[in-house]
């Protein structure tokens, strides 16, 4: 398989070898060629998972032509060796250093050579992997490491395709569940240390006026949210009902006015953020109207 590297190879080797035969660049050292001959020879029957050929094939070209040829490193390091591609490299950079092409005008190739890099079909030669390229790199190899442990060396065989997709789907349900269990448990979670069970709105209300007078608004806004939630739609509803906040607020004939303190309250839970004064105030003055009949029913 010919990569755009192998091809802007012989598109380079085109372009210089438009003119006489002057030499343009230095000759690579003598253990170069022999370099990538080893190389090659250790990989021209390598095939599969087996990491043998390819860390021998790294050392003699590390050794030999240094960090050169980063492209023939990076399928040698890939998991699994790009075997493949890597002879296909391999056996082009050989035949070009044993009949090198010459140019009586290096300059004017110099200068065709960085206009076609230059060109917009090679954009990806030089765009480093995004941060999705790499996450996705990442969670391939976690999940051939997790295979590894599983089922042995790679060298004993592939496991099947399905076992991929299963372990995928069971690390992105896992994620899913904690994210959830997070999000749920920050919402549901007791207020201080208030007994577990349903409580009244007015025992939520003075819960917030406890906790403000003690500097802690974002626990305060939460104890407001609960009895504004328990005065609309019960007592259970904070502790037991699935509902969000939000749709426990929507039960209000006005739900806009109480997003002074909705907004608050999920900037404080899900967002991390502090509450100041003044935004404490406010949904203090929103929540009013819901406690005075929690506080004529007690």
């Amino acid at each position: 398989m010919l990569r755009p590297v192998a091809a802007l190879a012989l598109t380079a080797a085109a372009v210089v070898g438009l003119a006489g035969p002057v030499a343009a660049d230095p000759a690579p050292p003598p253990g170069y060629l022999s370099a990538v001959t080893e190389a090659y020879a250790l990989l021209e029957h390598a095939s599969g998972a087996d990491r043998g050929p390819a860390d021998r094939a790294i050392r003699v070209l590390t050794e030999g032509t240094g960090d050169t040829q980063p492209e023939i490193l990076a399928d040698l390091r890939a998991r699994p060796p790009s075997y493949d591609d890597a002879r296909t490299r391999l056996s082009a950079l050989a035949g070009a250093l044993r009949e090198p092409r010459t140019t009586a005008d290096p300059d004017l190739a110099r200068q065709r050579l960085h206009d076609v890099l230059a060109s917009s079909r090679y954009d990806a030669l030089r765009r480093p992997p995004s941060a999705l390229d790499r996450l996705s790199q990442w969670v391939q190899d976690r999940i051939r490491d997790l295979l590894r442990l599983l089922f042995g060396s790679p060298g004993g065989g592939q496991p099947p395709l399905l076992w991929i997709y299963l372990v995928a789907v069971l690390i992105l349900a896992a994620v899913v569940f904690v994210v959830f269990r997070a999000a749920r448990g920050r919402f549901t979670q007791s207020i201080g240390a208030a007994p577990q069970g349903p409580r009244l709105a007015a025992d939520y209300f003075a819960e917030a006026d406890r906790l403000a007078s003690r500097g802690d608004r974002v626990g305060a806004i939460r104890a407001l949210c609960a009895g504004v939630a328990a005065t609309l739609a019960g007592e259970r509803s904070w502790e037991g009902s699935p509902l969000t906040v939000r749709e426990l607020f929507q039960r209000s004939p006005d739900f806009a006015g109480l997003r002074p303190l909705l907004l608050p309250f999920e900037a404080a839970v899900y967002g991390g953020r502090d509450v100041d004064v003044a935004t404490y105030e406010h949904a203090l003055r929103v929540a009013a109207p819901y406690r005075r009949p929690a506080a004529a029913a007690a």
